[in-house]
């Protein structure tokens, strides 16, 4: 037998090959103690609990997803906006004057000086009108909406504020000032389908209130009539004012105010014409019928409706910016309470519910569920950091652990098994609803177990005959 002589560490010894065989074995019995063993699910019962695994199937998937669980919501500051509760005081144009006492005259001084003929074009919204949203349905009323367009005011339906937009919940507030109904309803519709809401509506106007005419003077109801989606003529304003009452028609006459004019009719050419009495009127028009022939006096009641009605546009503008001031505020409050929830979120102090990924997964760690709404399987293998791991993680070993919330099955645990090398597999992943405190375990493919083993193996393999030659 030749002999082959070493020096370790300043000691000789004569190495033997038999020798170094055993002691090789010796050693790899000796590392096996300290082999890394990895983790897995069996089914059975253990000290633990017991353990069931079920596989994923179409069938089990609803299973799983019967187990009761209510996601977290966020809070309700994120639901409102500046503008939802912001309430705008409807200023009107007020009690007209009374009408000029009536004096002696005669018709030489009343002259014919019609105003012009107008095209107004179709009617826009303006702002005070009353807006109604319905579906179809064999009443036609508002009554029987559902859903968001059920949701209207006291007033069934949505006034127009003075900043020209209606708040409706859910989509907010749509400006609409200045539209046709045609162009309103278009406008409409965008918002609707952009929040994702069933669009199938129609538009109406329940009340014109934004456009109209002050008829006083000599008539049976003097006030304000509103200008409708068919124009208003000189001859329904004064038959929807309770007609003209005078006594002496020749002496009388219909004054018109528009835009600092003042025409004049005499009531015997209204009679007389049709042409007069079909005169289209526009929004801000007043009449008058006058008894008289003295356009002074005339001309002193259009002032006082011109102050009237700057007075009107001075609280509304007033109103307009009270209103901006109070949206601004509210939405600046509405920031902040939501980026101090946002911080919370950041500084871990705010409950949540979480999923737990464990194993050969890129990264271990936990997966916060979303609010409002259930997150899946794959969310949180997909859609985080945390998926299988490709070099070590074995696809058809994928478990969702989840204990039982039966007090009587204190330790059960249902292990839900995935086998997801088959791309089909993947569908049910996207529609296996997880819940708070599951656990994502994936197993290490057989590769890796077995060379996490030699790794720990070959150390010893060198260590342990060398320190056993030595001693």
């Amino acid at each position: 037998m030749r002999f082959k002589v070493l020096n370790i560490g300043g000691h000789t010894v004569r190495h033997i090959p038999l020798l170094l065989s055993a002691l090789a074995l010796s050693g790899l019995i000796a590392g096996c103690s300290t082999i890394y063993r990895s983790p897995s699910v069996t089914a059975g019962v253990s000290d633990a609990g017991k353990v069931r695994v079920v596989p994923v199937t179409p069938e089990t998937v609803l299973v799983a997803n019967r187990s009761p669980y209510a996601p977290k919501t966020l809070p309700s500051v994120f639901a409102l906006s500046a503008g939802s509760g912001s309430g705008t005081s409807k200023r009107g144009l007020g009690p007209l004057p009374e009408a000029p006492s009536t004096q002696n005259g005669s018709r030489a001084g009343l002259r014919l000086d019609p105003p012009p003929q107008v095209n107004p074009g179709p009617y826009t919204i303006g702002i005070g009108d009353v807006l109604v949203l319905s579906t179809p349905s064999t009443q036609g009323t508002a009554g029987e909406l559902s859903g968001l367009l059920a949701a209207q005011n006291s007033r069934n339906g949505y006034t127009v504020q003075d900043d020209g937009s209606i708040n409706i919940p859910d989509v907010g507030r749509v400006r609409l000032v200045d539209l046709t109904v045609d162009e309103a309803e278009a406008q409409l519709f965008q918002r609707l389908v952009e929040n994702q809401i069933d669009p199938t509506f129609s538009l109406e106007i329940a009340e014109f209130n934004s456009r109209r005419v002050s008829v006083g003077g000599a008539v049976g109801r003097p006030g304000l009539q509103p200008i409708t989606l068919t124009r208003l003529t000189l001859g329904e304003a004064l038959s929807e004012a309770g007609s003209v009452s005078v006594r002496d028609i020749d002496n009388s006459s219909v004054r018109i105010y528009r835009k600092g004019n003042v025409y004049q009719i005499p009531l015997e050419d209204l009679y007389a014409r049709t042409e007069l009495q079909n005169l289209k009127l526009i929004a801000d028009d007043s009449v008058f019928v006058d008894t008289d022939y003295d356009l002074d006096r005339a001309e002193r009641y259009f002032a006082q409706q011109i102050a009237l009605r700057e007075t009107v546009l001075e609280g509304r503008q007033t109103a307009l910016q009270e209103l901006n001031t109070a949206i601004n505020l509210r939405r600046a409050d509405l920031d902040e309470r939501r980026e101090n929830f946002l911080q919370s979120i950041e500084l871990d102090a705010i409950d949540r519910d979480y999923v737990y990924l464990s194993g050969e997964v890129r990264t271990q760690g936990r997966y916060p569920l979303p609010f409002n709404q259930n997150a899946t399987l794959a969310d949180a293998l997909y859609g985080t950091g945390g998926g299988i791991a490709k070099e070590t993680g074995d696809a058809s070993e994928v478990y969702v652990l989840r204990a039982s919330e039966d007090p009587r099955e204190f330790g059960a645990v249902t292990a839900w098994h995935l086998d997801t090398r088959n791309a089909a597999q993947l569908t049910l992943a996207a529609q296996f609803e997880l819940r708070d405190n599951d656990i994502i375990f994936i197993a290490e493919n057989p590769v890796t177990r077995w060379g996490r083993t030699i790794s720990q193996i070959t150390p010893s393999l060198i260590t342990t005959p060398v320190n056993a030659a030595v001693n």
